[in-house]
This record gives C-alpha cells, structure tokens and sequence, in this order.
C-alpha cells in the first residue's frame, strides 16, 4: 500500500460525484509533470488523501490503477474537451470534520520531503495535483485525522436518529484508517529493522565517533531521512551512520555532519568551548566507503545547520 496527496480544489466535488481522480498529462507546451505522471503508479488498494483549499477533506481508497480517459465534461479544467488524461477510479470517505493543515503544520513540517512536498513551509499547498505520501507522514495525518473524526457513541446519543447515522458512516472510516495506519506503521517498522541489522555489522557494531559498544545505546542514523529517500535507500545500509544517541541526537538536527572523505564539521551555532561535552573535535572523522560518500555528501548538503 502507498499513500498520496492529491490537491483538488475546485475539481473535487466533481471527481467525488464521479469517484475518480482526474488529470492531464501534458501541460500546453506539450511537457508532463511529475505530479500528473505520478498517476500512473497508483495501485489498487493505495489510499489518497483529498486536499482542498486548506483542508484534507476526505480519504479514498484506489479501486484499481491507471487507465488513459478523456476528460469528463463536468470537471472545470483549461484544455480541450477531448483531452486523454490519467484516470483513477476510488471510493471516497468524506470528514465528518475536515483536518485543517495549518492548525497542524508543526507536526506534519518534519515529515514533509526536500524534493516534491505537497506542502509548502508556510503551511500552504503546492501547485500540481498528485503527491506522494510517505509512511511517516501518513501516521501522522491519520493519527491528527482520527483524533477529530473518532468518537464513542453514548447511550443518549443512539436515542437519536442522527446519532445512529453518523456511528454508520464512522463504521466506514475507521477500519479504513486502523488499515491505513497499521500497514504504515509495519512497513516503517520492518524497514528499519533490516536497516539496523544491516548496518551494524559495517561499523563494528560501535559508534563510529566514539566507540560505544553498548547496543542499547546505538542508534542506526540515517543519512537520507526516510521522508527524503526511496524504498531501496530505505534499507541500504549505506545510506547511515552507527553512533550512540548522543551523537545521532547531533546528527539527525544537523549539528554535525559528514563530507565526501569523512571528515567531521560541526555547526557554528556549537560554541567551540562546548566540543568537550559532546565528546566532539575538529580533527574526527569516520571510516566512510564509497557506497557511504554520495549519501553523507546529501546530509551535509541538505541537513547540516553549518
């Protein structure tokens, strides 16, 4: 199961009507773009999140993957109206309360990827129509969704016509994110379970600054965080560092990282009279390969606060 963000806005009363995500493939000088192309990776079973002018809406189900289809009249969009765009067919689940971005953004920022983020920093989406939904971002989304959307049913309420009407359409939704959620969360899981298991033994089982041997005390710190990474660097050993959780506390914010030779640098924002208590020097470095350069080179790049 993967997960996506599509950004709908005025389209989505339309699609939902329809049941089916829409869109085009080329823009008007004849290029396609990655959130159109994305379409085509869609799968039966994958679920999307529904976007709209601040607010994810709804959670759909994908029933099956891509075809090509021409654009249904109904749905109000620049370009001929025999257009083939990329249609996928999906059961929606509309939010009894919608989950507001912004009221969330500093929980849902970290998680947001370098490259291709559906969200921008200041809480606003992107232009473009389907994004990927990595597994943490998507624990999250339905963690903030099920908080305002999941609620126990009391015996007064059942007194009520309403009350019963609202426990079955809430029937639907729940299993869909307790799916949602568990697959994500096992599939995290079990990615960095093989990561770990792997990346031990490429460093001694120690920490590669320090020398703590202590496994309780080892952490397998990526250098490409997950939200930023493939699922094939998601498991590539060499795409980390051991270090005790000291140093991968330093790490993961940035306040060290690594260059293409290995050689340490440390974050102005460090005052140097403090290097002794992180157990840091100027002089470090660690053991790289040349599988470990280009993802140590991506951290220094992206990640280090120099």
């Amino acid at each position: 199961m993967q997960s996506y963000i599509v950004m709908q806005g005025r389209t989505y009363q339309e699609e939902k009507e329809l049941g089916i995500l829409w869109s085009l493939q080329t823009d008007s000088a004849g290029n396609p773009q990655h959130f159109w192309e994305r379409m085509k990776e869609v799968n039966e079973g994958d679920r999307i999140f529904h976007y709209v002018k601040g607010d994810i809406v709804a959670v759909s189900v994908a029933k099956k993957g891509y075809r090509e289809e021409r654009k249904p009249s109904t749905i109000d969009l620049p370009g001929n109206e025999n257009e083939i765009g990329y249609l996928v067919e999906a059961d929606y689940y509309e939010l009894e309360k919608p989950l507001t971005i912004v009221d969330s953004f500093n929980e849902i920022l970290p998680l947001l990827p370098i490259k291709y983020s559906p969200f921008q920093e200041n809480a606003n989406g992107n232009q473009g129509y389907l994004y990927r939904c990595n597994e943490e971002l998507t624990i999250k989304l339905v963690e903030l969704i099920g908080d305002l959307n999941r609620y126990e049913i009391d015996d007064e309420q059942l007194e009520f016509v309403m009350g019963t009407v609202r426990r079955t359409e809430h029937d639907f939704l729940t299993p869909i994110l307790d799916e949602t959620e568990a697959e994500a969360k096992t599939k995290v899981r079990l990615g960095r379970q093989r990561f770990r298991n792997e990346l031990l033994p490429l460093w001694n089982s120690k920490c590669a600054l320090c020398e703590i041997e202590l496994p309780e005390l080892l952490q397998a710190s990526y250098a490409k965080p997950w939200k930023d990474s493939t699922n094939s660097e998601r498991v590539d050993p060499n795409n980390g560092i051991l270090l005790c959780r000291n140093h991968d506390a330093l790490y993961n914010h940035g306040l060290i990282a690594f260059d293409g030779q290995g050689k340490i640098h440390i974050s102005a924002s460090m005052p140097e009279e403090d290097y002794d208590k992180y157990g840091l020097h100027g002089k470090m470095r660690v053991n790289r390969t040349e599988k470990n350069k280009p993802y140590l080179k991506w951290h220094r790049k992206h990640m280090f606060k120099g």
